[in-house]
């Protein structure tokens, strides 16, 4: 139990298991588990996309929500349900004319511009739906740009109001996006014309929801201590950096933790054999059903390298397809891709597997079974990220003993500790350079450990296994946070009356 019980409205704009697009679904997700399960209150609000109408067990409220919006009121209908697998109260809204389809970030009519209505009507669902529900919470935790404007509302609209006390935070779980709109977004949100201002919402004459909820936020977090470091970087800030900055004492790196029940091999229903740091063995029969699915030879003896990922340049993924020719002539290897993303990435591996059969497998498509059993069969698991806020990918394979080739960027650093052939020490093998060679030369590295020190790769297995990324530890960290954010948002108040 929580030594201070809070009342937390989650706001997202997706959420595993419902709907995932990418990491932020994950971590709202659990997050939420894992503060319920230490006594608090949480609460999801999100919208209700065309797909999730086919979610059993959800129920609709009698009456609808008012969603008050600048010069006039819209409407929404409430679904309730649970997190499955938890006590966690979830909360969709349905309005067709915003969410009505496939995609979490492109509206019904397929014009990613209806974002600058679908998001502020989210936001604004937000804050009426605690009305609705006549719950007021203690913490309105946002994440990313599509949730900036609710900070703002607590700040402006609804300051005397019962929500008005709430703190606020929010977490930047990726810089790239910003949400960028014109300022006519404003008046639609209902939100007076003083917030658009250079130290707001306005930025090179439009508004940019994210440094908006920047702005406003009692306080601000990323997913890793280095990538909150380096959001205040010009490199790392796209174009937010002055800002963060200047908000750094009240910005907080948190590690993602990841949900045990689902990934662990010891418990995996989805990989042909469960193991154990101590015991290994079932390990080999991942890794022989592996190479099976990839069209791979089955060799026991040969090290797998593994991407499971969206193929994307931000991935460093384009550095692998480069020299993958030099890898299949130079060294005893196999590899095998899992993903889909920019299209020319999905044909380089296409035709990487094409020259390479029975060395170099390729599956362009997404699936939750073949992820798991690529994460548990393979040797090795090759993250090189540009840039990485967190990465849940190299958390998943040290768990289950496979070792990550990654980049020194964001929370790869902060998780994967390089080998030490000296020490006998590590849990992976970490380069510092965006390059071709350097990427090369660390798969070398790791190929090279797998022939000739197998005593090492084995003591770095059970290093990696032996680490813990529970999402307790984690839920642990909010927690202070929320209490700095309610005690900060108290003395804002004060002076504000």
């Amino acid at each position: 139990m929580a030594a201070s019980r809070k009342k937390i409205l989650m706001v997202a704009p997706e959420v595993t298991p419902i709907i995932k697009v990418g990491g932020l679904a994950d971590v709202v997700g659990a997050l939420s588990k894992a503060l319920v399960e230490r006594g608090h209150d949480v609460r999801i609000v999100m919208p209700r996309y065309a797909q999730m109408k086919r979610v059993e067990g959800a129920k609709p409220d009698a009456r609808p929500l008012i969603v008050r919006l600048g010069g006039h009121e819209a409407y929404a209908r409430v679904w309730r349900d649970t997190l499955p697998d938890s006590k966690v109260k979830l909360y969709m809204l349905e309005h067709n004319q915003f969410f009505d389809a496939p995609s979490v970030y492109v509206g019904p009519s397929g014009n990613e511009d209806d974002n600058a209505q679908r998001f502020p009507f989210l936001c604004r669902a937000a804050i009426d739906l605690t009305e609705h529900l006549e719950w007021i919470p203690d913490i309105v935790h946002c994440h990313d740009w599509a949730t900036g404007l609710t900070p703002i509302y607590l700040n402006t609209t609804e300051l005397d109001k019962p929500i008005g006390r709430a703190a606020s935070v929010i977490t930047l779980h990726n810089m790239e996006h910003q949400g960028w709109f014109h300022r006519g977004m404003v008046d639609y949100a209902g939100l007076p014309a003083s917030v658009f201002r250079a130290e707001g919402l306005e930025s090179m004459g439009e508004a940019n929801m994210l440094k908006g909820g920047i702005y406003h936020s009692s306080k601000i977090t990323t997913v890793s201590p280095t990538y909150a470091k380096e959001v205040q970087t010009p490199e790392g800030g796209a174009g937010l950096h002055h800002i963060l900055a200047l908000r750094k004492n009240d910005l907080f790196g948190v590690i993602n933790g990841i949900d045990e029940s689902e990934w662990s091999p010891e418990t995996d229903p989805l990989i042909p054999a469960q193991f154990s740091a101590e015991d290994l063995k079932g390990k080999s029969a991942c890794k022989a059903e592996l190479q099976r699915a990839y069209g791979l030879k089955v060799l026991p003896d040969i090290p797998v390298f593994a991407v499971v990922s969206r193929l994307a340049n931000q991935k460093g993924l384009d550095l692998l397809a480069a020299i993958s020719d030099r890898l299949m002539a130079d060294m005893h290897i196999q590899i095998a891709v899992l993903g889909t993303g920019e299209a020319w990435l999905e044909e380089a591996f296409r035709a990487l597997a094409s020259r390479y059969p029975g060395r170099f497998g390729a599956q362009i498509t997404f699936s939750n079974e073949l992820a798991h059993l690529t994460t548990a069969g393979a040797d090795f698991f090759v993250m090189p990220s540009r840039f990485e806020p967190c990465g849940l990918g190299q958390l998943y394979a040290m768990t289950y003993g496979t070792l990550p080739i990654v980049r020194a960027t964001g929370g790869l650093i902060d998780t994967v500790e390089n080998y030490s052939e000296q020490r006998k020490t590590g849990t992976g093998f970490i380069f510092k350079f965006a390059t071709e060679d350097a990427l090369y030369y660390t798969i070398g590295w790791a190929c090279s450990t797998y022939y000739d020190r197998p005593e090492d790769l084995v003591k770095l297995q059970q290093n990696a296994m032996g680490q813990s990324f529970s999402w307790d530890h984690s839920a642990g960290v909010y927690e202070s946070i929320y209490s700095e954010a309610v005690e900060a948002r108290k003395v804002q108040l004060l002076k504000v009356d």
